[in-house]
């Protein structure tokens, strides 16, 4: 992020998540978020400093920018060759965020490129076309836990930790994955609108269960989502109608069976992403002056706080940066408390947090609570 302790990898220390560990209770989970480069160090630091590796949760996204070098365009610069300009850049996207140095982040590449330009030399145009890295699409989430004592229900029984919210955060009935926002058509129009299929999500019981799809440890951006959608095309699940069934005999999955209680399941059809819970950083949230460039969406850690916090729990946030943990988990009526040290973004986090307290209940989140 351009800042003076980036290469420090404070997050690469075990001694920094043993100071985690030390204050946590025993079954409480770690949620680390990690670059795709390097989230292997962080999640080496995490199991060396005591915790158990759980699982790590794939969150996709759309709309990465390419931080790749233009080798064409760095072997003329080393050669001191000035290129022609040939026309603007249809993609240049400069930002609408204060505060950022994109020409860091960019590192060169063509993304915040305001004009293209041709070769200047043979071996340049040899070159031409080539990078050296490839679009972000995707971040991990490192899932970690304190060890229990003794067993896993002894554990929540005496420390009120250890397990994951499965029934909280289901994909519930006629749930649309987080793609609705406030002012947006829905995720029908919009696709039918391109002439693409009906993606949208059908109500009624999701996967067999009337509670909703099981929590998957991938999670979807909306841009992610349509194009999951897009490629699948619409798929069906089967129903099943109320009656009585029960094994009769055998114990593989040939054996007969007999009436037993089985509740009514209806099929629904839509796109691959109803599988998934989606989640978004709106425009708004991107507001407020917020110049942190690693902003999360809040419906996104609204889901995640939910997934490992019981009720009344609190949340530590090590590195608290813009606030989006403190605002997720005061929403879902969690206590926090957040560590941050640049200054900046201390005082930016503290802002929003403080506004979000006192902001009305739109549509937008009320659905976003919706799981």
């Amino acid at each position: 992020m351009c800042k003076s302790w980036d290469s420090r990898g404070v997050s690469f220390q075990p001694e920094t998540w043993a100071a985690v560990y030390r204050v946590l209770k025993p079954g409480a989970h770690l949620l680390a978020f990690g670059g795709t480069r390097t989230y292997h160090r962080i999640a080496c630091a995490i199991e060396d400093a005591g915790f158990e590796i759980r699982d790590c949760i794939m969150w996709l996204y759309g709309q990465g920018f390419p931080k790749s070098l233009d080798i064409g365009k760095a072997i003329d610069k080393s050669a001191g060759a000035k290129r022609k300009v040939v026309g603007p850049n249809p993609y240049h996207r400069p930002s609408a965020i204060s505060g950022i140095n994109y020409e860091c982040i960019y590192s060169g590449g063509n993304t915040g490129a305001i004009n293209i330009t041709a070769p200047a030399s043979p071996e340049a145009k040899k070159w031409d076309g080539w990078g050296t890295a490839l679009k972000p699409s995707y971040e991990p989430i490192i899932v970690a836990r304190k060890p229990l004592v003794g067993t896993v229900a002894q554990n929540v029984l005496e420390y009120g930790v250890g397990g994951i919210n499965i029934d909280g955060c289901r994909i519930g009935p006629g749930h649309d994955n987080g793609r609705g926002r406030e002012g947006q058509a829905s995720a029908e129009r919009r696709y039918t609108e391109r002439g693409a299929v009906n993606l949208a999500a059908k109500p009624g019981p999701c996967g067999g269960d009337p509670a909703g799809r099981w929590p998957a440890n991938v999670i979807l951006d909306e841009e992610a989502g349509q194009a999951l959608d897009e490629q699948s095309g619409i798929l069906k699940s089967g129903s099943r109608v109320a009656g009585e069934y029960k094994r009769l005999g055998g114990k593989d999955r040939y054996s007969a069976w007999e009436a037993g209680p089985m509740p009514e399941v209806k099929g629904n059809s839509g796109g691959a992403s109803r599988f998934f819970y989606c989640a978004k950083a709106s425009q708004s949230e991107r507001g407020e002056g917020n110049r942190h460039p690693t902003v999360k969406p809040i419906a996104l850690m609204r889901y995640l706080v939910k997934l490992v916090t019981p009720p009344g729990g609190l949340v530590l946030d090590p590195f608290m940066g813009s606030g989006s943990t403190g605002i997720a988990v005061l929403a879902e009526g969690f206590l926090f408390q957040g560590i941050e040290q640049e200054l900046e973004y201390f005082n930016l986090a503290r802002q929003r947090i403080y506004n979000s307290l006192r902001k009305p209940v739109t549509q937008c989140e009320k659905a976003a609570s919706c799981y």
